[in-house]
């Protein structure tokens, strides 16, 4: 049975009542001028949308001693901030996404356990903990749930601006939890944004190229459309997925050989591009250009979603690759350049300064403006001692791919790629509703209609929400013990 299902899900207590608009608040910023940041008289060509909220998604805390730490997001916020690159940007705030729309891909059983459980109810449910897989890599803990809805909404978000043309190029930093399976947890990932957002895509392109520069095998998103038909209820559609990770050595999650390339339907649309450690700049850039230049020539997609996770570079907690940042955002600059519609999200990266400078950079590279790389002064600017610069060098690990073998992985990539003679012919049909809830205009709300206060207060912008300087919220902000 395929793992993708479009049929509405069926409704229970929970799936019920998400009366709200879905609509992304769009955020103004205040902020003091400085005569140090970089000139923006000069927008970019393309329209770029933002998403990012800190209250909920920078504040969450995994545990003690867990390599996840979405105080990242935070940082890469503030550099983003320091830098002036808001000013090139539309910036929103994301929608927590319904329990409805996790469920497009996602269990409804699933969806509700994450809703229900917490921490100080987890010892009561000793099975479902298992059978969902939570637990050390991916524990329960405090607003949970909240964190799931929000960094899928960034995604869902993103990609309905892209549908609708309201932007060239959108970016959900807090996106990109790939390994993430219909019924299950896996890899400190809860609820798959990713499949989520190109499930989203395709109401509106006939065929989404994923492509996935971490570390670790994209495999949640792989799997969900290894074996996926081509006809849904509403539209034919096709997505391939091209991850670049390291493979062999028990590494995390084991999947993602090059000879894993989709079956049934989905045969040929699945490329992956395994590597071994240490992996340079020039190997990889080389590899990756060469790989997806000819995906693009030979797929055409209608749209393309990135996979930025930043445990690719050199010095990760968990990586063993020897990328750079320019290398790194090298692939970035390159999809760019295909002037395709582009969904970016963030992923992996455990060393939070080096996955804050990396992401910035990257938001530098879609926005065109080239970044001084002294770090201007921010909220965070102790992280980034003792050199207090962007770019970081490579590290001094071997590389173990040799030119025979990233020869031989490119020759078996592009074999593959061959048997997509053509551009598969897809046309589209009736496209289907966004999601099965309706948008709410605010101005056509009723307004005797009772909201609950805390829905209420959750919906106000407090006036230092997103200053710079001593009025941040975020200002004390510390890691967990």
């Amino acid at each position: 049975m395929d793992l993708i299902s479009y049929r509405p899900v069926k409704s229970s207590t929970l799936f019920e009542g998400s009366s709200s608009r879905l609509r992304a608040r769009k955020i103004s910023f205040r902020r003091r001028a400085s005569s140090d940041e970089p000139s923006s008289e000069m927008p970019p060509k393309e329209r770029i949308a933002y998403f990012y909220d800190g209250r909920d998604v920078g504040n969450v805390y995994f545990g003690p001693n867990h390599p996840m730490k979405p105080h990242r997001l935070c940082m890469t916020h503030h550099l983003v901030l320091s830098y002036g690159l808001y000013k090139k940007m539309e910036i929103y705030r994301p929608h927590k996404a319904y329990p409805v729309e996790l469920a497009q891909f996602h269990s409804a059983d699933y969806v509700e356990f994450l809703h229900r459980i917490s921490p100080n109810t987890q010892h009561l449910f000793a099975d479902e903990l298992a059978r969902y897989n939570l637990g050390e890599d991916c524990p329960v803990f405090e607003n949970l749930f909240e964190f799931c809805q929000m960094y899928a909404g960034g995604t869902i978000d993103a990609a309905r601006r892209l549908n609708h043309q309201l932007c060239d190029i959108a970016i959900n930093w807090s996106g990109g939890l790939h390994h993430a399976k219909k019924s299950a947890a896996s890899g400190f990932c809860y609820i798959n944004d990713l499949v989520l957002g190109i499930l989203e895509l395709l109401k509106y392109h006939a065929r989404v190229l994923y492509i996935d520069i971490d570390v670790h095998h994209g495999d949640g998103v792989e799997e969900a459309f290894y074996f996926t038909d081509r006809q849904s209820t509403y539209f034919t559609f096709q997505v391939m997925t091209v991850s670049f990770h390291k493979y062999g050595d028990m590494f995390f999650p084991g999947t993602g050989d090059v000879k894993d390339i989709g079956e049934r339907e989905g045969k040929y649309y699945a490329i992956n591009v395994p590597l071994k450690d240490g992996i340079d700049d020039a190997s990889f850039t080389r590899l990756f250009k060469t790989i997806i230049a000819k995906v693009v020539e030979t797929y055409l997609p209608g749209v393309i979603v990135l996979q930025c996770g930043a445990d690719s570079l050199a010095g990760d907690r968990l990586g063993c690759f020897n990328l750079s940042i320019e290398g790194h955002s090298e692939c970035v600059k390159f999809v760019k350049k295909f002037n395709l519609p582009l969904l970016v999200t963030g992923g992996g990266g455990y060393t939070k300064e080096n996955v804050a400078r990396c992401w910035t950079v990257e938001t530098g590279v879609l926005l065109d403006a080239d970044l001084p790389n002294e770090i201007p002064e921010n909220e965070y600017i102790k992280y980034f001692a003792p050199d207090y610069t962007l770019k970081i060098p490579n590290g001094n690990m071997e590389n173990l791919n040799s030119k025979s073998y990233l020869s031989t992985i490119k020759v078996q990539v592009l074999e593959s790629l061959r048997c997509i003679q053509h551009a598969p012919g897809v046309q589209m049909q009736e496209v289907p509703p966004d999601f099965y809830i309706p948008e709410f205009d605010e101005d056509e709300q009723n307004p005797d209609e009772r909201v609950d206060q805390h829905t209420t207060d959750k919906q106000i912008q407090r006036d230092d929400e997103y200053y710079e300087g001593d009025n941040d919220n975020d200002h004390n902000m510390e890691d967990g013990p």
